[in-house]
């Protein structure tokens, strides 16, 4: 497997949103984080990767097959983690074990019981007695204990602590040393996936904005800081949008090096994750 997930194209339209021309790519042997404001369409595009809503166009290739010709076989080895454990409050542990190995073929019932073990979750209590953590560290032991090729997540790891969420992230991290495994995973936490993606893909109504290595993208942009009278001087070409307030002005600058080397005299910082989508999703055209 050279890639997990191939999209090309993928359009989907609805009354009042649609997604437009979607083209991501995620190998194997590593993580993707898909971000975007809420109703950028993360989650259509988590819908038509597992073929849950049909698509008006466009391909979409999962570990080698494509995602409706070949829907049974890729979906044997996809593991999926929503935001909400979707496993019935009256069920325990040992009852999702049983009813899950009728289900996929490769079902390791020692391995999800080495999962529990490891999350410290209690086989014989009911799932209504779990918190939201211990509810989504039985969706993701469930959803690795068939031995799946690729991690499909929708903010999986939403509303959870510090504590909780690091825990879930070294999971992942442990689950890509295998270069056959990959995770796409959808976060507003975008502090999480500075520490664990490989390479981001940044949604805004409807469309890619950004996707490529998230190395590049923290290297490559920054963030300026300066006046008023000083963003006058500055290229608007230099700059992807701007962000004006009463003590100053703020730009996302498209090249940080190239801009340094043409402004010396601007201070021109690294810059994060949030601060591209709050300049891209709220910020002004230069």
């Amino acid at each position: 497997m050279t890639n997990a997930i191939e999209i090309r194209g993928l359009c989907k339209s609805y009354q009042d949103f649609s997604l437009q021309n979607i083209n991501l790519t995620l190998p194997g042997g590593s993580i993707m984080g898909l971000i975007g404001e809420n109703g950028a369409g993360k989650t259509t595009t988590i819908k038509c990767i597992l073929n849950l809503i049909h698509r008006d166009a466009g391909q979409i290739t999962l570990l080698d097959q494509d995602n409706i010709s070949g829907e049974a076989m890729a979906k044997a080895d996809i593991g999926v983690v929503l935001d909400e454990c979707y496993f019935h409050d009256t069920l325990r542990p040992r009852d999702i074990d049983r009813i899950l190995s009728h289900v996929f073929s490769t079902w390791d019932s020692a391995l999800f019981d080495a999962y529990l073990g490891k999350f410290q979750l209690p086989e014989g209590k009911f799932v209504k007695e779990f918190s939201r953590g211990m509810k989504m560290k039985l969706s993701l032991a469930a959803a690795l204990s068939h031995r799946p090729k690729l991690l499909i997540l929708d903010e999986a790891t939403a509303g959870l602590d510090p504590v909780v969420r690091d825990e879930i992230l070294d999971e992942f991290l442990a689950f890509i040393q295998d270069e056959d495994h990959a995770i796409l995973i959808s976060s507003h936490i975008t502090s999480d996936l500075e520490k664990a993606a490989d390479y981001i893909t940044y949604l805004h109504q409807g469309k890619v904005v950004l996707s490529e290595a998230k190395d590049v993208i923290l290297d490559r942009y920054g963030r300026l800081a300066c006046t008023a009278k000083q963003l006058e001087t500055v290229d608007p070409a230099d700059l992807v949008r701007v962000r004006k307030g009463s003590f100053g002005c703020e730009g996302l600058v498209r090249d940080r090096a190239a801009f340094q080397r043409k402004y010396r005299d601007l201070l021109v910082e690294k810059t994060t994750l949030e601060d591209i989508m709050l300049f891209i999703g709220k910020g002004e055209a230069v």
